[in-house]
This record gives structure tokens, sequence and C-alpha cells, in this order.
């Protein structure tokens, strides 16, 4: 196998998955990381003065290299997993984390930017390139760039390890996860579960040559048994392997408890290191958020707004778990005990309302409220993929130009990673008389077809799809020219949410979603009747919902805060206090959520979980500007295009916020949007 035909180190169009091998990672990487080297010395060591095009501009062409590169490697771990390829990632990662520690530390590279800061050329460069300056001085600070020699050498040794054991944490989740099944035979076992749900069992039993049903930890299998199923000891077993993942309950090589507190170990060294108090102070250094107080403050805040809200959901609840002859609800009777209680209430359930979400409604729904509020098309196009399931689109601008593409993920399967998200596979970027165009990854873990009919949803993975989309779009629709703040790149993390939770809103307007549901079997649309009952029913338990995001928020805040990773208490005893302070759902003693928490240990949301929260009042504070002026109006879709969406990371995130809504942020919308107003 030559270099010259390593598809991962072709950047003249898309990727070309079809041909990406494990064997194609390692020689690919090395090569562009031993180019990258020879730069960073040859710009370290040059004579001449640092400008945009002789400095900042060669390490952008490197930087974007290496990233479109190793987002295919990354992108097809998540998706495709295989041994041989987890091995080359694993093998990779060191080497990747190696180089940037050296790139981050460089004394040399830190005061060319210093040195270019201070010319009179900086006074010349465009709102964004000085942004883009400013943060790589930041980032080298929090890079290790100014400490003494010996504490750079080991401020390297500690973001290699954190690397290597985030990978870690998110194998064993992903191992334990695949590794669970359960065979029922006795259909009488599986009362009350929906009829697709028993299909998908059914055809995932077959397919292992057993008879029966199969069930696993995927969220489309294991959701619907603590939702429907009336057999209460099968939602427990369901429930305990699902809460004990990664955990000492499970294989030894897979349990994740070691690792986290050898994370918040490494993770606070590093923060003192860097002259830090702690790793939130660090964290912060890079969001909107002033300090770890000012999080603290905002989510107590929120949650004495909504702890009264959460208790009169879960009084309610207990008596209405009562009258179905449980007298002692526990957590796996939670979503069993609320879907009952939601259909006696509002007199339907999701899965009445899943009929009316066939995958090509929802896709052509969600397309067109893009379509009308920012006067773009989106049409399906055609790109190497790395599976059968997964599709690729283009989106044009009014005069057929093309703005941006993505590839769609949708079915949870064997081998990837759960979750949805979006991640970048190629950014916005000028090259002369070229600009690059965008391109996004967005996954998600949906039910597949069954049966011969279409991939069926939820409204909550509705919700998702137009959550991820919303990402995409903040990805995809930037007009910023240079690399470092094009897109979400640039973008305070406690602000990254603002697209996705804002597309969310669009899923609760009749005009949106009487276009986009046609019953699988009818092909009726979703009747006004019913849509009136899941706008009655929207609110129901977000006193409860609020207070559990607040309770992983403050969790994750005090853990990379005031918690000492080397002291008695344990993660477990930390999550305790907290629930004792805001939650209303209290899991048994067993439960290892900690355990597997991949947001925060694998997932960059170290202390800055809140930020979905945080970016929640700015998404519908956003919103209501849509409700005030029409919530399809093209004007104010263009707006909101303009002075959020194309301006990326250029700017301040609290200033794009000003100049769209003309004012600074309020709670109030949010507040009302989930009906915890008094």
């Amino acid at each position: 196998m030559t270099l010259a035909n390593n598809p991962l180190l072709d950047f003249s169009g898309l990727p070309r998955f079809n041909e990406v091998k494990a064997a194609h990672v390692t020689p690919a990487i090395e090569l562009l990381l031993d180019e990258g080297r020879a730069l960073l010395q040859q710009l370290a060591t040059g004579t001449e003065a640092p400008d945009w095009d002789n400095f900042v501009r060669p390490l952008e062409d490197m930087e974007e290299r290496i990233s479109r590169a190793w987002s295919q490697v990354g992108h097809m771990n998540a998706v495709v997993n295989s041994p041989e390829l987890r091995e080359a990632y694993n093998a990779c990662l060191p080497k990747l984390t190696d180089f940037y520690s050296d790139l981050a530390q460089d004394e040399r590279l830190y005061a060319k930017y210093r040195a270019l800061r201070e010319s009179t050329g900086y006074e010349h460069l465009t709102a964004a390139q000085k942004k883009i300056v400013e943060n790589e001085l930041r980032d080298f600070r929090l890079g290790g760039a100014e400490l003494p020699d010996e504490q750079k050498a080991r401020f390297k040794e500690i973001q290699e390890a954190l690397s290597r054991l985030s990978s870690r944490f998110e194998e064993n989740l992903m191992d334990t996860t695949n590794d669970f099944a359960l065979f029922v035979e006795d259909a009488a076992e599986l009362a009350g579960l929906p009829e697709d749900a028993l299909q998908s069992a059914h055809e995932a039993a077959e397919a292992d040559g057993k008879s029966g049903w199969k069930f696993t930890l995927h969220f489309p299998s294991y959701m619907p048994v603590l939702q429907y199923a009336n057999n209460r000891a099968l939602r427990e077993k369901l429930y305990y392997a699902y809460a004990t993942r990664a955990s000492e309950f499970g294989k030894p090589e897979w349990d994740n408890t070691a690792l986290m507190k050898e994370i918040l170990q490494l993770r606070r060294e590093a923060a003192h290191l860097l002259g830090y108090a702690n790793y939130a102070e660090m964290s912060l250094a890079t969001k909107m958020a002033e300090s770890a107080q000012h999080v603290i403050d905002f989510l107590d805040t929120l949650a004495k707004r909504a702890k009264p809200f959460a208790e009169r959901d879960m009084d309610e609840l207990l008596a209405y778990a009562k009258k179905l002859g449980i007298d002692d609800m526990q957590a796996w009777d939670v979503a069993y005990v609320s879907e009952k209680l939601r259909e006696e209430k509002y007199a339907f359930s999701d899965q009445e309302v899943k009929q009316y979400f066939p995958e090509h409604k929802v896709l052509a729904g969600l397309f067109k409220v893009v379509e009308t509020i920012f006067g773009v098309q989106v049409k399906k196009s055609q790109a190497p993929v790395w599976h059968p399931d997964a599709a690729f689109y283009d989106i044009t601008g009014k005069s057929g130009e093309l703005v941006g593409q993505f590839y769609l993920d949708l079915y949870a399967r064997n081998n990837k990673r759960g979750g949805a998200w979006m991640d970048e596979a190629i950014t916005r970027r000028r090259h002369g008389e070229h600009v690059t165009t965008p391109v996004a990854f967005l996954t998600c873990n949906f039910s597949a077809p069954v049966g011969g009919k279409p991939a069926l949803f939820t409204h909550d993975e509705v919700i998702t799809m137009f959550h991820e989309f919303g990402h995409g779009l903040h990805h995809m629709l930037t007009q910023v020219e240079h690399y470092g703040v094009s897109g979400i790149k640039g973008v305070e993390w406690d602000a990254v949410e603002l697209p996705s939770q804002f597309m969310e809103n669009f899923c609760w307007e009749w005009d949106v979603l009487k276009h986009m549901t046609a019953h699988v079997d009818s092909g009726e649309p979703l009747p006004r009747a019913l849509f009136d009952k899941m706008v009655a029913a929207k609110n129901f338990q977000a006193g409860m919902q609020t207070v559990r995001q607040i309770e992983f928020s403050l969790f994750d805040m005090h853990l990379h805060g005031d918690f000492d990773p080397d002291g008695d208490k344990t993660p477990l005893d930390l999550i305790e206090e907290v629930r004792d302070a805001v939650a209303v759902v209290r899991p048994p003693k067993w439960n290892r959520f900690p355990n597997n928490f991949s947001h925060i240990f694998a997932g960059g949301y170290a202390a800055g979980y809140y930020s979905y929260k945080w970016a929640e009042v700015l998404s519908a504070d956003a919103y209501s500007m849509f409700e005030e002026h029409g919530v399809m109006c093209e004007e104010t879709g263009r707006r909101f295009w303009t002075e959020i969406l194309a301006m990326g990371g250029s700017r301040p995130a609290l200033e794009s916020f000003i100049a769209f809504r003309g004012r600074e942020p309020n709670i109030d919308a949010l507040l009302r949007h989930n009906g915890m107003t008094a």
C-alpha cells in the first residue's frame, strides 16, 4: 500500500469513505504529523516578521489537513467500530496529542503570535482574523507555553494520559453496551410492548439464529421495555444492566471507576500547573460564564424556580403508581408509570404519535422549515459512505450555489457509539479564489425500519433530529472564511447549543407538524386534536426533567471544582449530595451513573454540562423573536442566519445574541416554554 493512493491524504474533494481501511490510518496520520513538524520548525526559526500570510495561513493549512484526515478516522471509529480500526485509532491518538501538546507549548511560535499582535499589521486584520490571533494567544497560555521546562514536560504527559483515558472510558461503555443481550422465549413476558418494538426484537433474535426476542442496551431496544413492558421484573433486569454499565458489577477490564479517579486527578493537576484553583476555572477560560460560582449561582436560581414544579410532578406520579398497584415506585418504574399517567391524562401515547412520523415525512418537514426561514434548498445527493444506512445531502442558496453538505446516519446498530451528535467533516475556508464548502456529519441512534415499513420516529426523536440539524446549520451556514473561527470553531462551549436548541422549538408548531406527518398505514396527517393533546402534554414532567439536567450540571461543576479526587468522598457520594439538594427521583444505591457519564469523561463537556441549560436560555429567548414576528418568518430567519449562524466564532457569542435580539438574554422565555411560570 503506497501513500500515493491513501484515501485519507486526498483533500481534493469529499472523503472516500468506501475506500478507507484501518491500514490507511497510521501511515496517513504519521505523514501529516511529520509534515506538520517540519512546518512548525520552519516557522519557528524563520527570521521575517510574522504576518497573516507568512505565519498564520500556513499553520491553518496544516491544521486543516490533519483535521480533515483525523475527522474521517474518528467518525468511522464511532459509527463502524472494528477491532482493527480501534487499534489504529488508539495507536494514533497519543501521536496527535503529542504533536498538539508540543505545538501549544512552543515558546517560539507563541512569541511570533505576540509579535503579530503587537505589530502595525494587526490593525489591518479583519475582526475574524483578530479573533483568531486572540484565541491562539489564550490557547498557548492554556497549553502550557508559559510554564518552565520541567512543568511543560509534565503538562504534556498529563494531556497524553487524559486523551488515552477518555478514549478508554468511551470504549468500556461501548463494549459493555454491546456485550449485553437478553433473550426472551415467552411472549406473555412481553405484554404491553408495542408491535414495532417486538418486531425489532424478533428480527434481532433471528439475526443471531435464535428464536423468541432479543433485547439490548441500545436505546431503541432498551427504552420501549422501560416505557411499556408490564413485566416489572423485566424492566428491573434491563434497568440494572443499563445503570451498572462500565462499573464494578461487570467485567473488571470494563470498569470505569479507577479511570474516573485518574482523569479527575490529572485534570486538577493540569489546572494547578497553569495557576487555576481547579479544573472548573480552567475550563471556563474559553466559555461565556465568568466563573464556577457564576455557573453554580445560575443553576441554583434555576433549581429554586424548577424544584416546586418537580415536586408536584413527583407527587402526582407516586399517587398514580399506587393506582397501578405499585406502592414502592422504583427507578425502573418511572418511565412506565409516566407513560401510563400521560396516556390517561392526555389520552394519547408516544406509540400512537410515532405512527405519524415516518422517516421520509420527518426529513421533508425538517428541510421545509430550513428552506422557508433561511431561503435555501436541501436535496439528496451522492457521495461515498461508510455504511448502507448513511445518506448524503446538498444545501443550495437561492441562485443554486452550493452552501453546505451533510451526511446523515440515523439508525442504531452494533459497533456504533450511542447518542446523537454533529461533527465537522470539512470546514468553510477561503483558498485564493476558491471557498471550501462546509460538510457536516449528523449522527443519531433511532430504530431502523422493520417489517418492510419505513423507520418511525417518536416525537422526542424528531426533536433530537431538529437539534442535531441546528448544530449542522451552525457549521454549514457560516459565512466566515477563516478556518479558526468558521462555523462552530471558536464559539464558546456554553453557547454552542444555541442553534440546536433553537431548532427544537419548531417541533411544537402546528404549521410545521401538519406538513411533516403521515400515518404509516393510512397516510393521513397528524389530527389536530392529537396535536393539541401533545401540546397540552408538552410540559408534562418539565419540572422533573429540568432538575435532572441541573443535577447532572451541578455534579459536573462540583466534581471539577471543589471535589477532591484524593479524598475519602467518591463521585458516587458527591452525586448523592447533589441529589439531596435538587433531585426528586432517587435511583437505587447500585446505580452507577458517573461510570457512564461519557459527556464529561469522554465527550468534551467537563465543567461544561451546564451549557445545555445556559444555551437553552439563549435559544428560548432567540425563538421568542420568531414568536413575535411569525415562526416561519424569512426576515427573522435571515437575521438569525446573519447575526448568529453566519458569524461562527468570529465574535463573542453574547455580541452575536445582542445583535440578533437587540438586548441581553433573560430567563423568562425559558420558564414560559417549560410551563414553569407562576
